[in-house]
Order: structure tokens, then C-alpha cells, then sequence
């Protein structure tokens, strides 16, 4: 798959795939699946169902730029830690104003997923066991990379990135702070968006993220 583009129907398509990878691996034991909301939900379903394994939600929000919502210089995790890439914000010319605006704005956005998807449970549970930290794609990797230090705080056995879809930039940055990091969709080009991996790409709601969850209460992997 390196370097094509739609290779994936949907989100839940993508999950099937990841899934079947992830259950040829003998290392794994006892996983539980850590969604990032929205999009990381529909194939973290997909993968929890295959491993018959729980499903939680890893509720990280990353710190938009002011100017430019769609991009972030940081992010916020469910366990309240502030993660602010330091190299990115000094060419941004922002001030400290709305630096502190910006992740008190990511920081409500966590505490309201969290209510509304987790049930108010922050902790995504994963001691002594498999964490498998489940997103839509890496662009720059650093949601991600927040996600992974903050599961580390939860004492887990190993930390698993999984991902349909990545630029090799952040595969490569995801790699060196995870255990073990399987995307299947590796694309090198300059450029990168996560939804061209897709065929059918659209903006997971907080609906259907919800819907997804009573999925996965009928199948008792909540």
C-alpha cells in the first residue's frame, strides 16, 4: 500500500485491515483498544471486536493555531497534561495570550469528550496490559505522540500505534516513542492528507461517535 492513494472504502474498512495485521501478532496478549475521538473510533471498533478486546476512549484535543484551526502546535490529553511543540510555535509568532487561550479551549473540549463519550472516566484503564492507540492517521504525529506519553502514565505492559494511513515523517517520529507502530498506509510525497487514503472521507460526528459506542455496549467490549 506505500504511496497509493484510496486505498481504504471508509474508516471501518480501514479498521478491518488494521485488525487483520494486528491479530497475526503473537506479541500482543491482552489489548485494549484505545480510540482517539472522532476518527479514531469507527476503526478502533472495527479492531476491538476483531480481538474481542475492551474499547476506550483516549480523549486528546490537539492545541489549534489561532489563524488556522485545522493545524495544531500541540495537544491536550485526558489526564490534563499540556503538550506544546516548542519548535513549531517559535515560527508562529504567537503570543503567550493566545497560547493559553488556545489550550484552555482544547482543555474544555477534553473535559466535555470525555463526559459526553467515556462516561466521565478519565483514565482509559490499561495497567499491566496492551495499549493500543488507535487513530484515523498520522499527519504530523503529534496528537499521537501526546496520546503515547500520556498512556505511559497508565503503567501499561507495551504501547501499539495502529493506523491506516501515515506520512512517513510521523511514522517514522511515532516509532521511536512507541513500542511498536504498524501503519499500513506509508506515503512519502511532500504533501499529505489523511483523507486521501479514503474513498469516502467525511468529519466523524459527535452522533455517530455516540452510536459507535452503543455498538460496542451490545457487544460488551465498553
Amino acid at each position: 500500500m506505500r504511496d497509493r492513494l484510496s486505498v481504504f472504502e471508509d474508516r471501518t474498512d480501514a479498521g478491518r485491515q488494521l485488525a487483520g495485521t494486528l491479530s497475526t501478532l503473537e506479541t500482543i496478549a491482552e489489548p485494549v483498544i484505545c480510540a482517539i475521538p472522532a476518527g479514531g473510533v469507527p476503526p478502533g471498533l472495527e479492531v476491538a471486536r476483531a480481538l474481542k478486546a475492551p474499547l476506550r476512549m483516549a480523549v486528546v484535543r490537539k492545541v489549534q493555531i489561532p489563524w488556522n484551526p485545522e493545524a495544531g502546535f500541540g495537544a491536550v490529553t485526558w489526564n490534563g497534561r499540556v503538550f506544546l511543540n516548542r519548535p513549531l510555535m517559535a515560527g508562529l509568532d504567537i503570543s503567550e495570550a493566545e497560547v493559553n487561550a488556545a489550550i484552555a479551549k482544547a482543555r474544555k473540549n477534553v473535559e466535555e469528550r470525555i463526559e459526553k463519550f467515556a462516561g466521565g472516566r478519565e483514565e482509559p484503564e490499561i495497567e499491566g496490559q496492551d495499549a493500543i492507540l488507535i487513530d484515523d492517521g498520522l499527519a504530523t504525529g503529534y496528537t499521537m505522540f501526546a496520546a503515547i506519553e500520556a498512556a505511559r502514565a497508565g503503567s501499561p505492559r507495551q504501547i501499539v500505534v495502529a493506523v491506516p494511513t501515515g506520512s512517513l515523517h510521523a511514522v517514522n517520529f511515532i516509532a521511536r516513542q512507541a513500542d511498536l507502530a504498524i501503519c499500513l498506509n506509508v506515503r512519502t510525497s511532500h504533501t499529505f492528507a489523511v483523507a486521501q487514503a479514503y474513498e469516502r472521507w467525511h468529519n466523524v460526528t459527535d452522533q455517530e461517535v455516540q452510536e459507535l459506542l452503543i455498538q460496542a455496549r451490545d457487544m460488551r467490549l465498553l
